[in-house]
């Protein structure tokens, strides 16, 4: 499969977005866990988008930057009340750089995945790394694979059925590059689709990942209100610090 370019998810989503994942649960979870990490500190979003995680956690009264590549994404943050006050650089959050260090770098929502291969990703531990202070963490939320879904490397599921609605996912899977491509299929009047590509990485490869960044695993989490990870954890967030 070929790679995307950095901006093509968020262009292809942004008047959809909030809609789709406006209500997401474990945002109040997830601002105090990321609150409370900062401790007063100064974080910046990898990926901030239409400010889904950024604006609560200004409105907490911590100070807030954000990289995205999307300047569609971030023309809808700035739609929002208070979103004009948080700075964002537009660019690949990969390699893009901000002014000064932090004491949180956060790459939420599977956004890591974005990336489209394991060089990719790479770049962007060692980027996250360069920005953040001493003791500072670099937090990534990201999804536990699990390719029992596919079947000859392909899938087709209902995500949602209703009277004068219906949304499909179809995706393929390349195993070999770790690559998932899909498109969201909605049928109501009409026929519309939305693409989702992704790279997934294991939580081992992200943790070899870190090393090569000079970072090392501290804590892994279950959820963001800290539950233990265990084998049956559909998702993981992971706190990365500078290898001392």
């Amino acid at each position: 499969m070929k790679e995307w370019e950095p901006a093509e998810y968020g262009d292809e989503w942004a008047p959809v977005y909030d809609r789709v994942h406006g209500e997401r649960p474990g945002v109040p979870e997830a601002t105090d866990a990321l609150a409370r990490l900062a401790g007063g500190g100064r974080v910046l979003e990898f990926g901030v988008g239409t400010g889904r995680l950024a604006l609560p956690l200004a409105a907490r009264g911590v100070a807030v930057h954000g990289i995205d590549a999307s300047e569609a994404m971030v023309a809808r943050l700035r739609a929002k009340p208070d979103g004009e006050r948080i700075p964002v650089v537009i660019g690949d959050f990969a390699h893009v750089r901000v002014d000064g260090t932090f004491d949180i770098v956060l790459l939420a929502f599977n956004t890591l995945f974005a990336l489209p291969s394991q060089q990719a990703q790479c770049r962007c531990f060692a980027n996250a790394a360069r920005h953040l202070t001493e003791r500072g963490a670099f937090v990534v939320e990201a999804f536990v694979p699990d390719l029992r879904r596919f079947e000859d490397d392909q899938t087709v599921r209902a995500m949602d059925l209703e009277a004068r609605n219906v949304v499909l996912e179809i995706s393929r899977h390349d195993p070999v590059t770790q690559q998932i491509r899909s498109k969201m299929v909605t049928i109501d009047d009409g026929v519309h689709t939305l693409s989702v590509d992704l790279r997934y990485a294991w939580p081992a490869e992200l943790d070899l990942m870190a090393l090569l960044a000079g970072l090392e695993l501290d804590e892994r989490w279950g959820d963001w209100t800290g539950e233990p990870f265990t084998r049956e954890s559909k998702s993981h967030i992971s706190i990365y610090r500078p290898a001392r």
